[in-house]
């Protein structure tokens, strides 16, 4: 009963409209009133251990830098860069927009962050050179999801959290799923650029015009390589390398590139909070939640009914990412990973997954949802950025899914992808 009343009343909360952290929070709390063992005190402590972790100040901090990123000059500077170097290619714009997408990705850590500062540039631009509107926004909706993928990325430290697994070991292991998803969009880009004849810019750049791009853009190339350096050589942690982030992109911003305010940083920070605050309702929210279902025992009949189905880990593990790309449909990112980790990670450890692993397959799996319609949170920032209408962008996203999927089929039955940088670094 007490199970029933847990998943009905936070269905019924999300249908009718409530916030997912609030709709977690009242479906728990009615769930421990059922339970004569419980009081409410079980809520408060699950809430406060909950949001009692350091690494959660990596989400605020990540989110705060890729909005200093976005406004001080920083993803101006990598277009710039991105374009002198492959905007003559067939489908060179295109070409841009992804790479573009992968190096903000590896600064931001959020898709929807990404697709806004990628896009307001991209998408009029590769309008005005012949691309397709609703292709060009389905593009860069997709490239986008990479900011899932490539750390530092905020969803894996809501994963690292709530599955009690290394941060930094999911760091490294998206590094390579990131860019493998990213060469697979490059090479439909490619596929679509031929079939339309999406040209690349008419004149090529100089050698010397891409040296000049590069010195115009050095600075802001730096700091991946600040952030992920220092967190590989054990010289600081992520939620360290989250502060450096902040810091080093204030004074990019406001004193190199003086394309930021002190006006403006407070606007951003006041943003960045609220955006945040979000996530930690949903986090704190998760933990009693979480705690229900172990109580009720739910992830240990799931794992046993998946097992008595079949045995085979390809059937298992294929079952699994058809019911995370349907969640994902419908279900925000993160009140997917805080609900669905505890139950489906005691399924594949018992079929030999590693964790990090099944880490990333979720991480990508979610990527997905994030231009999957209804839901489709980057889908919506795409409409919005390149005044697209939704209907044409759900049509145009289909062929960029069926890419992903590829990749994550991939990146599912060959462990190594994920696992062969953490293994090496540790």
């Amino acid at each position: 009963m007490t199970s029933f009343i847990l998943f009905f009343s936070f269905a019924l909360l999300v249908a009718v409209g409530v916030p997912i952290g609030m709709a977690l929070g009242s479906a728990s709390i009615l769930s421990i009133l059922n339970l004569p063992f419980l009081s409410i005190n079980f809520y408060t402590q699950g809430l406060v251990s909950g949001l009692d972790s350091f690494p959660l100040i990596a989400i605020l901090l990540f989110t705060l830098a890729a909005n200093i990123m976005s406004h001080g000059g920083i993803s101006g500077r990598l277009l710039a860069l991105c374009q002198s170097v492959f905007g003559h290619l067939t489908g060179g714009l295109g070409v841009v927009a992804i790479t573009s997408c992968i190096f903000f990705a590896s600064i931001s850590g959020t898709g929807s962050a990404t697709v806004a500062a990628i896009g307001l540039t991209m998408i009029p631009m590769m309008v005005k050179n012949g691309y397709d509107k609703a292709y060009s926004g389905a593009m860069i909706a997709t490239a986008g999801g990479i900011g899932v993928i490539i750390p530092p990325s905020v969803v894996m430290i809501v994963y690292a959290i709530v599955s009690g697994q290394s941060v930094s070991k999911m760091f490294m292991a998206g590094v390579i799923p990131g860019i493998l998803v990213g060469l697979f969009l490059l090479g439909y880009n490619y596929i679509q650029s031929k079939k339309h004849s999406y040209k690349g810019l008419d004149n090529k750049a100089t050698w010397n015009e891409r040296w000049n791009a590069f010195k115009y853009a050095k600075e802001a190339l730096l700091l991946p390589v600040i952030i992920l350096g220092g967190i590989y050589s054990g010289l600081f942690t992520p939620t360290e390398s989250a502060a450096v982030a902040v810091a080093y992109g204030i004074v990019l911003s406001m004193l190199y590139y003086k394309e930021l305010t002190l006006k403006g940083l407070a606007k951003i920070t006041l943003e960045s909070a609220l955006l945040v605050a979000t996530v930690l309702v949903i986090v704190g929210a998760s933990v009693s939640f979480g705690r229900i279902l172990t109580i009720e025992r739910i992830p240990l009949m799931i794992t046993d009914f998946i097992l008595n189905l079949t045995d085979n880990k390809i059937l298992i593990l294929l079952a699994i990412n058809i019911l995370l790309l349907i969640i994902g449909t419908f279900l925000e990112t993160l009140a997917a990973i805080v609900i669905l980790t505890p139950i489906l990670l005691p399924v594949v450890t018992s079929v030999g997954m590693d964790p990090v692993h099944f880490g990333i397959v979720m991480v990508v799996n979610l990527a997905i949802g994030f231009v999957t319609p209804p839901l489709g949170a980057n889908l919506f920032m795409a409409s919005q950025v390149g005044k697209i209408p939704f209907e044409d962008l759900s049509r145009a996203v289909l062929g960029w899914i069926m890419t992903m999927i590829a990749a994550l089929l991939l990146i599912t039955f060959i462990p190594g992808i994920s696992l062969w940088l953490p293994n090496i670094m540790s």
